[in-house]
């Protein structure tokens, strides 16, 4: 897969092509990649794909935007998995906030040798969000390359949306969040060092390094991690400020890996939640929160017997 950054491509091929941000790349992102590649094959053409980095609503409304879902390295990892062609990442900054719809859509076309355009069928774009479906076909009817919009994937009469996934994470829902995804919601990163507190306490952990700074879900949870020449690995995870131990701290991903211990930094470690255990919770003592952890470890590991 070939990534590039912006409206340009070196290649004249002609593509079929979607837009969004995919934030976590759930069942009706899934649905409008796997109608992108249909509508490619029987076209003869190459698979596209445009997102934005930030997410808009980071540049415009960085104090309230929602939780990611997925770092621009997952939705990459996606995207390839999927058979994707080539991915355009936008930076949007306030020069790019201002294209106007009909510009954008000319870039697609012209820049991006777009033939078709697939949509979903609430997506808005350009300054001011004044693009949507009837301005792409009004103009695609002019310049002669085709439109197709989709629709919305249910679930029980819910629309499968980044907003129902962020809502059901942050509700504590795991199994609602594992229908709307069609897996498992993971977050990964580089294991990096922390102020080994764990380990004092004997319960090491690798931690993880995390880019922003809102989290979608916070607690402690029984984890399943993927690990780079390791293989899959059991134990429990900690996503949070760490009240007991931390004053304003920034949130950190934490994992205790069961009957572990070799040398991670700097891998690359994939952590599922399966399972929430309990809230985040400040305690007296690090006493106290010792006595927490090892029934934390204990539960999670009786969860892996039950669900073996």
């Amino acid at each position: 897969m070939q990534t590039l950054r912006g409206l340009f491509s070196p290649d004249t091929q002609p593509v079929a092509l979607t837009i969004g941000n995919f934030d976590g790349v759930h069942l009706g992102h899934q649905a409008l990649l796997n109608d992108l590649r249909t509508a490619a094959r029987v076209r003869g053409l190459q698979t596209a794909v445009v997102i934005f980095e930030p997410h808009p609503r980071e540049f415009f409304t960085p104090d309230s935007a929602p939780a990611r879902l997925t770092s621009l390295r997952e939705k990459l990892q996606f995207f390839a998995a999927f058979g994707i062609d080539r991915v355009h990442v936008c930076r949007f900054n306030a020069g790019f906030a201002q294209m106007s719809a009909a510009d954008f859509i000319s870039a697609l076309h012209e820049r991006l040798h777009a033939q078709f355009v697939l949509i979903g069928d609430d997506f808005r774009f350009g300054n001011a969000r004044s693009g949507d479906f009837a301005l792409l076909e009004k103009i695609a009817g002019q310049r002669g390359f085709q439109v197709q919009a989709v629709r919305s994937v249910m679930h029980d009469g819910v629309r499968i949306s980044s907003t129902a996934v962020r809502a059901a994470l942050a509700a504590g829902q795991l199994r609602t969040a594992q229908r709307y995804l069609g897996r498992h919601y993971s977050m990964s990163g580089r294991v990096v060092r922390g102020d080994q507190i764990g380990r004092k306490l004997g319960f090491p952990t690798a931690n993880i390094q995390v880019r922003h700074p809102r989290l979608p879900l916070s607690g402690i949870y029984v984890a399943q991690v993927h690990a780079d020449g390791l293989g899959v690995l059991q134990g429990a995870a900690s996503m949070g400020v760490r009240p007991t131990v931390k004053s304003e701290a920034k949130p950190t991903l934490e994992v205790h890996l069961f009957e572990f211990d070799q040398q991670i930094y700097g891998k690359h470690l994939r952590v599922e939640f399966l399972q929430k255990l309990r809230d985040e919770a400040k305690y007296p003592d690090l006493a106290t929160l010792t006595k927490h952890i090892a029934l934390d470890v204990e539960n999670a590991k009786s969860w892996f017997l039950q669900h073996d």
